[in-house]
C-alpha cells in the first residue's frame, strides 16, 4: 500500500456522490484533506527557502529538489 492510499484510507471518501448526508461527511473529510495538504506543502516550501542556497551538497540538493517541486509542480511562484 502506497503512502496516498493509507493517508486517502484515514481521511475518508471525498467526492460528492449527491447524497446530502453522505456528502456532509464527505465534504469534511475535503476540508480535512485540504487542510493537511496545506500543511505539507508548507514543509516542502520551508525546505525549498530555507535550503536551496546552502553551500553543503546534501542540503542544497533537497532545497533545490523542493523548490522545482513548488515551481513546476504546483506553479507556486516567487
Amino acid at each position: 500500500m502506497e503512502i496516498k492510499d493509507v493517508v486517502l484510507k484515514l481521511i475518508g471518501q471525498v467526492k460528492p456522490i449527491g447524497e446530502s448526508n453522505e456528502d456532509d461527511f464527505r465534504f469534511e473529510n475535503l476540508k480535512n484533506l485540504c487542510e493537511l495538504t496545506e500543511q505539507l506543502v508548507c514543509v516542502i516550501n520551508e525546505i525549498a527557502y530555507r535550503y536551496r542556497d546552502s553551500y553543503q551538497y546534501s542540503i542544497k540538493r533537497a532545497g533545490e529538489y523542493a523548490f522545482k517541486f513548488i515551481d513546476k509542480n504546483l506553479n507556486i511562484k516567487d
